[in-house]
């Protein structure tokens, strides 16, 4: 009989695909995890990994035990999370994704918080892009995510924390900065600097810019960044404009947002920010004290918004 020890280093080494690396992650030599894996694939009779390839990859027949060992320390993790739960303290660990557009403004209201409020809570945050924290949260491989939704997606539970409002963040001198209030109309044909491809916000800025996927500011430059705060110092320091969310403002002194920022016409392009899970999720007690964290540490203006104010930029339609 297959053992839980011999299933998390098979899964180790399909998501590393490299013995070494699953050995790290699984904290024993390689050795040690290599003989449990062969010894797993002797009784089972078949090929679980064909490691003729590099990288590893696993086998037509090896992927149905894969898939199966995956649900079997999904159950194998509730009775441990049931147990926890039956506690009146709020304790255990927690593995939470946050897309990067997100992650540099939201995580620092709320952290420190919710770190000293729930100490037993072993909190463990991660950046990764939206497609990935989907993948992950299906494979069970997160407990729960900070995203921009809808989704649109049945198999994932989405509890709404708030809506963030857009701006127009302009270079110095720029010709919109004459204007008091934008509308998406103003900003066709100009000159945005994107983030790289994978980014939700991406696609938010094209849909509000209502441009194609290809942009370019400068003819002999294709830049696209992955972090909103490259883009707020390239226009800074040079020219046209890029779309940023009220919490990547809130920092900006009054002679900077004078100088650069440009509110939108109401109703205003804004995204819907979640916490998400999966429908399996069991870590209730631990979602509802950082859902109540996050909300509490918004500054009012957005906590107060409200879905009759606003534009929803959706990407999802």
């Amino acid at each position: 009989m297959p053992t839980i020890t011999q299933l998390e280093y098979l899964l180790a080494v399909s998501e590393e695909k490299h013995f070494g690396r699953a050995a790290e992650k699984c904290h024993v030599s390689q050795p040690s995890l290599s003989i449990q894996i062969q010894k797993l694939e002797e009784e089972l009779g078949l090929i679980i990994l064909d490691r003729s390839k590099k990288p590893i990859i696993v086998t037509e027949e090896g992927q149905v035990i894969i898939d199966q060992a995956r649900k079997t320390l999904r159950e194998h993790k509730k009775l441990f999370t049931l147990a926890q739960g039956s506690s009146l303290e709020t304790r255990g660990d927690f593995h939470l994704a946050v897309i990067p557009t997100l992650s540099p403004y939201l995580i620092p209201l709320f952290l420190g918080e919710f770190s000293k409020e729930f100490p037993k809570v072993n909190l463990k945050i991660n950046e990764y892009q939206t497609d990935d924290i989907i993948k992950m949260l299906k494979d069970d491989v997160i407990d729960a995510a900070l995203l921009v939704t809808p989704l649109n997606d049945d198999t994932i539970i989405e509890r709404h924390l708030f809506y963030e409002p857009f701006y127009a963040y302009l270079s110095e001198g720029h010709e919109l900065l004459k204007k008091g209030e934008l509308t998406h109309e103003d900003l066709l044909g100009q000159d945005l600097w994107l983030l790289e491809e994978g980014h939700c916000f991406r696609d938010q800025m094209l849909k509000i810019c209502s441009l194609g996927r290809q942009n370019k500011v400068m003819e002999n430059v294709e830049f696209a960044s992955g972090n909103l705060e490259t883009l707020k110092n390239l226009v800074k320091k040079s020219c046209g404009f890029t779309i940023l969310p009220e919490l990547a403002v809130l920092g900006l002194g009054k002679g900077e947002r004078e100088k650069h920022l440009r509110n939108f016409k109401a109703p205003v392009p804004t995204r819907e920010v979640s916490i998400v899970h999966s429908r399996s999720f069991l870590k209730e007690r631990i979602i509802k004290h950082l859902e109540e964290t996050i909300i509490k540490a918004l500054p009012k203006d957005i906590r107060s918004l409200k879905r009759g104010d606003i534009n929803l930029v959706n990407i999802n339609k």
